[in-house]
């Protein structure tokens, strides 16, 4: 599903060249659960950004479920992030006008899918992450928690190739964080999803079938749980 081969980036700040990957070198196989640790300025968001097709390398490949996306332009990495990625932040990322329901459909109102099949398929999404009682409830009438189901389900609701999760308990409590967690490992198992994962607590990379850690802009160690 994913390839990463001697990726490297390099910020230029003036005259300052300042390297945050130093060729990364991975792949990821479809409907593995991996989580990426490391310390602040380890390379970890960075990497989280290229994965995301939110920014290009300076060097090497990235193939993503079969495609070379390293060097796209802009326009064409946003057609492959709205049709091959899910994105779920810590900050939801919710429209506080909107209800649950219409917050899901909205990445499949961009793709131009009919009203009666975005309803459904909305629904469905909801329900797995179960949020079926509160299709019509917006976000200041939900938990945390519960918004961040709604985040996850819009994730999905397109049928992503990778689910990127960007340190996605972040803002939540023990409790809530452990229930978030589960659903994604029931999505990964049940529906094959791969995910990949951001964070900086070691019992949230627990629940991963894999840990990459970065540390100084290289890949230093790759294990499995």
């Amino acid at each position: 599903m994913i390839a990463i081969n001697d990726m490297q980036k390099i910020y230029r700040m003036g005259d300052v060249e300042v390297p945050a990957l130093r060729g990364v070198s991975f792949t990821i196989n479809r409907g593995e659960f991996v989580a990426v640790m490391g310390p602040s300025g380890s390379g970890k968001s960075t990497l989280m950004n290229m994965i995301g097709c939110l920014d290009t390398p300076t060097s090497g490949s990235y193939i993503l479920d079969g495609a070379e996306v390293a060097t796209l332009n802009g326009t064409d990495l946003a057609l492959v992030r709205a049709r091959k990625l899910g994105f779920v932040f810590q900050q939801y990322m919710l429209l506080p006008r909107q209800n649950a329901l219409r917050q899901v459909e909205m990445p499949l109102i961009y793709r131009g899918v009919p009203t009666a099949e975005r309803h459904r398929r909305a629904e469905t999404a909801l329900r797995i992450v179960g949020m079926g009682q509160r299709l019509a409830h917006k976000p200041n009438e939900l938990s945390g928690g519960q918004q961040q189901r709604v985040a996850i389900a819009r994730a999905m609701v397109g049928s992503p190739a990778v689910l990127l999760a960007d340190e996605p308990t972040g803002a939540l409590d023990t409790r809530t964080s452990e229930e978030i967690m589960l659903i994604l490992t029931r999505l990964n198992r049940e529906q094959n999803l791969t995910i990949v994962l951001v964070t900086h607590e070691p019992e949230i990379a627990a629940y991963a079938q894999r840990i990459l850690t970065m540390r100084d802009g290289l890949l230093v160690e790759d294990r499995r749980n």
